[in-house]
């Protein structure tokens, strides 16, 4: 039966709900960037985890996004199993019991994911140990090695 299965490859829409997801205090996403589609959820769950899709799978496409040139290639950038070699972010939410609370973690993640890319790491700027620290170095090393020549074997 083809047409019983089609009542679980839609994607989930709420037309009068879609909206600007706000990234950054100026940086926003289209929600309609985003797909989201309903599927079963795994595990434990009684009858109900069979019969209800109330897990989500959510992709988005980094190539073909709104997001400046900069985030995108950030993005890519990452060495993250949930980006795909093709550019896409699959995340898959199921810790919910409703599709609802699913959609959101999901949107969620990906929000925490982009601004992850977004935050810039400080360069390392190499530096030696001042005078005192080498001073107590050496101190320390030939107090050691004063303590390790008294263990030798003792002349009498």
């Amino acid at each position: 039966m083809p047409g019983s299965m089609l009542k679980y490859q839609h994607t989930l829409s709420r037309p009068e709900e879609l909206h600007m997801i706000e990234l950054d205090k100026n940086l926003e996403l289209d929600e309609a960037e985003v797909e989201c589609l309903p599927i079963r959820a795994q595990g434990a769950g009684g009858q109900n985890v069979n019969k209800v899709s109330s897990a989500i799978h959510l992709r988005f496409d980094i190539q073909r996004s709104s997001l400046p040139e900069y985030c995108r290639e950030r993005l890519l950038a990452l060495n993250d199993k949930r980006i795909s070699k093709e550019g896409v972010v699959v995340l898959k939410a199921q810790q919910y019991r409703t599709q609802e609370q699913n959609r959101d973690d999901a949107i969620r993640r990906l929000v925490e994911l982009i601004n992850s890319a977004l935050v810039e790491v400080k360069p390392r700027r190499p530096t030696k140990p001042g005078r005192a620290a080498k001073k107590r170095r050496l101190d320390e090393k030939t107090r050691h090695g004063q303590r390790k020549q008294l263990r030798g074997r003792v002349d009498i």
